[in-house]
């Protein structure tokens, strides 16, 4: 999805209007007429220490001195990592939610989408963070393993990748199984779902979004130079993937599980 307009980013003005003092749920509408409203909008400004178990031992993983925030939101990641040390980019396709992450005090927010990766070179960081399930952003497979090669480019020979999902089978939602079911039918990923946010009349654009379990990971992930080395389970389906550049792309091990 590329950048959003004024009257697209509902996202963004969803975050604007909890600044304001409003409670907003994220509304997400998937393409079968199912919506989801279960998070707060809270969590995009959430303190370290209400983070997820699985993201705060995920993050103290992240290398080096400088980290691509990729799907910043309102910057909470970008903002811890800044106190830590690190020198932060911090991107995403939403311009409201760049000017908030600037209002508190992000220092390099980019309106940049994950499909633009590439005009961040020459840059070079050692780490890359993708929280939220924001491996998800990777949309589909053949996407995924080119973006993922873009960012073999953009990263250090020891760098690693710290990404956040979840896995779609660890559901008893009948209409989740069957959406998995149809995605296979059309020869899709199970995971793969096509969504929208939604506030007030606004809307974005419709977009894929990627949901994998480990097996599936390894698969994404397999002949792009990365290979996932541990998975830091959460609560119910979500998990944290620690993702190691490897310079010699033949190399496969087990992933050890935290």
């Amino acid at each position: 999805m590329r950048r959003l307009t004024s009257h697209q980013d509902a996202f963004g003005l969803e975050m604007r209007s909890y600044l304001k003092g409003g409670s907003p749920l994220e509304i997400v509408e998937r393409d079968d007429g199912y919506i989801d409203t279960a998070r707060s909008t809270e969590q995009y400004f959430a303190l370290f220490e209400n983070w997820p178990k699985r993201q705060r031992r995920g993050i103290a993983l992240v290398r080096g001195r400088t980290v691509l925030d990729v799907g910043c939101g309102a910057g909470r990641v970008s903002l811890y990592l800044q106190k830590k040390g690190f020198r932060v980019t911090a991107i995403d396709i939403s311009p409201i939610a760049i000017r908030i992450c600037k209002q508190r005090g992000v220092k390099n927010p980019r309106v940049l989408g994950i499909d633009d990766i590439g005009r961040l070179r020459p840059m070079k960081f050692d780490a890359v963070v993708l929280f939220g399930n924001n491996f998800g952003l990777f949309g589909n497979i053949r996407r995924a393993k080119r973006l993922l090669r873009q960012l073999h480019r953009l990263t250090s020979d020891h760098a690693v990748v710290v990404a956040e999902t979840s896995n779609p089978y660890k559901t008893t939602n009948p209409s989740h199984r069957r959406y998995l079911r149809r995605n296979r039918q059309r020869g899709r990923m199970s995971g793969q779902i096509r969504i929208r946010i939604r506030f007030q009349d606004r809307a974005t654009p419709w977009f894929d979004y990627l949901f994998v379990s480990p097996r599936e990971m390894k698969d994404v992930l397999s002949g792009t130079g990365w290979k996932a080395t541990r998975f830091i389970d959460g609560d119910r389906a979500s998990y944290v993937a620690i993702i190691d550049k490897v310079l010699d792309t033949r190399m496969t091990t087990s992933p050890e599980r935290l």
